[in-house]
């Protein structure tokens, strides 16, 4: 072999190399990015099914239902427009309260609810996820275009 093939192998050998560590850098982060939506994304199929995702909005009011006994919760959220049951086992965040922002991360079930791993609640007043407030004010603006009252921007 000629110094000039030894060098071409040497360069093709790392190219391999270099592909099969970033295919597996790319696979494994695929198995761990957590994707955002809102209900009515969830409610139009957009959602993955048998995988983690999270999804954002308000905690309906009158909607939040604690076990007796238990660490379990069932409450709703809400982008104005659709509202989706999350069952969560565990303890909320001290910041947790119906009307206020939320998002949750877990996975739907068979039963048409979204169980929990995990919840977030906002961290101040006027906290909530960008996407859900955008959603909410999407939801807002299809409610009034519908009943033909003009929204303010």
């Amino acid at each position: 072999m000629t110094a000039r093939q030894k060098r071409l192998m040497y360069i093709i050998a790392g190219l391999v190399g270099l592909s099969m560590a970033v295919g597996l850098v790319l696979y494994a982060l695929k198995s761990n990015v957590s994707l955002y939506f809102t209900p009515t994304q969830v409610f139009n199929k957009e959602a993955p099914q048998g995988r983690s995702f999270r999804i954002g909005g308000l905690v309906e009011a009158g909607s939040v239902v604690r076990d007796q006994g238990g660490l379990s919760v069932r409450f709703r959220i809400t982008d104005t427009q659709k509202s989706l049951t999350v069952v969560y086992k565990g303890i909320l965040p001290d910041l947790f309260k119906e009307g206020k922002g939320v998002v949750a991360q877990g996975k739907m079930e068979a039963d048409g609810m979204m169980h929990a791993d995990e919840v977030l609640a906002k961290h101040d007043e006027n906290y909530m996820p960008p996407e859900a407030a955008d959603a909410i004010k999407r939801a807002e603006a299809a409610k009034a275009a519908a009943s033909g009252v003009p929204v303010a921007k």
